[in-house]
């Protein structure tokens, strides 16, 4: 039997710079490109807050989009959450972004994408990963 893995996240960008309408149309539409859920991605559109383009809840600084899902033993095939989870980010405006792998196993580890600009913009490759593990033993 293969353990739950837990991944949750969000993705922020600043509501301060230009644009943030179009910023937020882009990165709606980046999310609406993904599949259903039922077609078994690593990555759907059912488990993102996906921002609707007028803004409904007038936020302060930053636009925070999140995300979250439960997987059957992702961590196997992490490599390819990742490829997907940076493929998504490429097409989008953003500040930073974190990802969080909850595993009975391995820990806890922690992803963040920064971006050596103030801003990341759609198809820059300047995407810079960091992680971070942490685990905590029941004894």
């Amino acid at each position: 039997m293969e353990h739950e893995s837990i991944v949750y996240g969000c993705i922020k960008d600043s509501v301060a710079l230009m644009g943030n309408r179009e910023r937020r149309m882009v990165n709606r539409n980046a999310m609406m490109a993904l599949p259903k859920a039922d077609e078994w991605p690593y990555l759907a559109q059912e488990m993102f807050s996906i921002p609707t383009v007028e803004q409904v809840f007038p936020n302060y600084q930053t636009e925070v989009i999140h995300f979250g899902a439960s997987y059957k033993g992702v961590e196997y095939e992490w490599d390819q959450w990742l490829a997907q989870f940076e493929k998504l980010l490429s097409s989008m405006f953003w500040v930073s972004a974190t990802v969080h792998l909850e595993t009975l196993l391995s820990g806890t580890h922690t992803f963040t994408w920064e971006t050596s600009d103030s801003f990341h913009t759609p198809g820059s490759s300047d995407i810079q990963v960091h992680c971070e593990w942490s685990r905590e033993d029941l004894f």
